[in-house]
């Protein structure tokens, strides 16, 4: 039996990102896990409004998305700990300018370049809707095909209600393969 726990967001856990901005000549950092897909062509990411790199993204016009790895979860978590108004970022991450402009981490195995298109606020949340400059991956990361092979990138995922950082999980099936598998038992019958 359900019983109903209130109106929470239970659509964790999200992959962890670090979005990067120029706040003037040199980078500031931020750890994000609300971001989303809210079309094929444009991602979303969600910060408080009271974030230092709202300014700095909003001035900018351009936004990376860095996908974060156990290899440097470590000085991810600590850009989600300080606040750019208080301490400088910059020497967090060494990094390249994305072809916008915008700061890419070199140690991320997949980055995204953004230009921001539009921004809503929702419960004190700045809402950046972007558009995908460029994305950005390591070669040992990329299938045959030119697809982002997820188990080799090994993203961490955030879980909100226990503030939770976990491992990428197994693959359970192929994408619409129940359905064929029951389309071809059909026409069996």
């Amino acid at each position: 039996m359900k019983r109903n726990i209130g109106p929470k967001p239970a659509l964790y856990p999200m992959p962890v990102v670090v979005v990067g901005a120029m706040n003037g000549d040199e980078p500031t950092w931020t750890l994000v896990a609300h971001t989303g897909i809210p079309s094929h062509s444009k991602i979303m990411v969600s910060l408080a409004g009271a974030h230092f790199i709202n300014g700095c993204i909003k001035q900018a016009g351009v936004l990376s998305v860095n996908v974060v790895d156990e290899s440097w979860l470590d000085r991810a978590d600590y850009c989600g700990s300080v606040s750019g108004a208080r301490q400088c970022k910059a020497d967090v991450f060494a990094w390249t300018a994305g072809e916008a402009g915008a700061p890419l981490i070199d140690d991320a195995r997949l980055s995204m370049e953004c230009r921001v298109e539009d921004v809503y606020e929702v419960d004190h949340f700045e809402n950046f809707i972007c558009s995908v400059a460029g994305t950005y991956a390591d070669d040992a990361i990329v299938t045959e095909d030119g697809k982002v092979d997820v188990a080799a990138l090994s993203p961490v995922l955030f879980e909100m209600p226990t503030y939770t950082y976990l491992r990428t999980g197994e693959k359970a099936a192929d994408c619409l393969s129940f359905a064929r598998a029951r389309k071809g038992n059909a026409s069996a019958d």
